[in-house]
């Protein structure tokens, strides 16, 4: 099972759920992240929280969904649209859920506000993540249908 974390810039949640998920990954799943229109960087403070919660940063990097090199059977679209980002939906048959949360790189204020928005940003990309991945270490072989429940209970998480 391939699962990609979708954003639009693909420069911090997505990118940090990549992160998350590449250190609980179960057996037979891969991740990757990408964005419909990608940044072009990883955003420095997206590094910085992960880096200082102990996980590996080595080798993300901002990318479009037009150079992932497999193409996925889940997509997760972690954008916030209630927030007026477009939120990309593509690659026809899929497993979708969307796991909407602000971009915490917009938020605005002083380094103690911005800092806690990332920090809150991991902790809530944390607990969902872990959460798919004990779901998904635990079923391996789950089908779309069950997979699909299971995404969305864990998006009101």
């Amino acid at each position: 099972m391939n699962i990609l974390f979708l954003c639009t810039g693909n420069s911090c949640r997505s990118i940090m759920a990549e992160a998350l998920f590449k250190s609980m990954v179960p057996a037979g799943v891969s991740v990757q992240s990408a964005g419909s229109r990608p940044a072009g960087f990883v955003h420095p403070r997206a590094l910085d929280v992960l880096r200082e919660a102990g996980f590996a940063t080595t080798g993300l990097f901002s990318k479009s969904w037009d150079d992932l090199p497999a193409k996925p059977d889940v997509v997760i679209t972690l954008c916030d649209n209630a927030a007026g980002e477009s939120c990309p939906l593509s690659f026809g048959t899929v497993v979708r859920s969307h796991w909407g949360m602000p971009d915490p790189a917009r938020v605005q204020g002083d380094e103690a506000a911005i800092k806690a928005a990332f920090a809150e940003t991991l902790a809530v990309l944390r607990r969902r993540i872990g959460a798919l991945a004990n779901r998904l270490a635990a079923a391996p072989g789950m089908n779309p249908d069950r997979l699909q429940a299971v995404l969305d209970a864990i998006a009101a998480m």
